[in-house]
């Protein structure tokens, strides 16, 4: 798909996004906006995956290792009909599998691991991706992580041994979006500079703009030609991208929107169709 298709799907689906949150009265829209367009390319253009089959052995897996963007995950997994949209009216009811979180994959296909409690994803990921190597298939494994997750030691101990392994089919999306629950991510922990980091971790590293299709297919398919080392996409985002008064303002982590919030955060995603 082209990068206006693309951009397309990424606007239904922010809109998609907002109403439940309304609806549901469950926050991390910011943390949900700000990934929606690294998933759109991911499950539009890069992914090796079929709904109609979920579970096929050679299937490429995504983990959302930032756990919290779940209903933007939610989202994307119905548009590309891993089970029929309506079913995400029950999005936040009790007994529901649709909450602030991925439930156990058994629970609703599509979805590679239970996720929420930070720096868990991405090593679960990288023991896919030696599973696959163990069992002689060629899928790739991707994990989303945020940037703020970087603060977890797992995520460390885990880019150690995804480079002593040299396992080249483990691609790490950090989601850059410069803030994390209490405050800028640069000023709750030195974070920078990441690409160093990474590098110095034994990384193949690719650094771009989190909202740039084109820039993202490009990245990707870099990262799916490179042998001996693992790969790390740093995408820099905008939290809240897509709703002028959401972007870059971290009040929207824990906030859901009230009526007229809505309203016109529809108004602004519409005007730009």
């Amino acid at each position: 798909m082209n990068s206006d298709g693309l951009e397309a799907v990424s606007l239904r689906l922010r809109r998609r996004i907002l109403e439940t949150s309304h609806a549901a009265r469950i926050p991390h829209l910011g943390s949900c906006l700000s990934c929606v367009d690294l998933l759109v390319c991911l499950y539009w253009d890069i992914l090796e995956i079929d709904s109609s089959r979920p579970d096929a052995p050679d299937r490429d897996r995504f983990v959302l290792s930032k756990g919290h963007a779940a209903p933007a995950l939610f989202q994307v997994l119905a548009e590309r009909d891993f089970y029929p949209k309506e079913r995400l009216a029950a999005f936040g009811v009790n007994g529901s599998v649709f909450h602030e979180h991925p439930p156990a994959p058994a629970h609703l296909p599509g979805v590679e691991a239970a996720t929420g409690s930070l720096g868990h994803g991405m090593p679960m990921a990288l023991g896919m991706a030696l599973a696959a190597r163990m069992t002689g298939r060629s899928y790739r494994c991707y994990a989303l992580i945020s940037d703020g997750e970087c603060n977890e030691g797992t995520i460390w101990e885990a880019a150690m041994l995804a480079a002593a392994q040299a396992v080249d089919n483990l691609c790490v999306v950090v989601d850059f979006n410069g803030w994390q629950a209490t405050g800028r991510s640069r000023e709750v922990m030195r974070i920078d500079p990441l690409e160093d980091k990474w590098e110095a971790f034994g990384w193949h590293v690719v650094m771009i703009d989190g909202h740039d299709f084109s820039a993202m297919a490009g990245a990707f398919e870099a990262c799916a030609a490179t042998r001996g080392q693992p790969s790390v996409v740093i995408a820099h985002t905008v939290k809240g991208k897509g709703v002028s008064f959401m972007e870059d303002d971290n009040n929207w982590h824990y906030r859901t929107p009230n009526e007229d919030e809505l309203r016109l955060a529809l108004e602004e995603l519409q005007d730009h169709r």
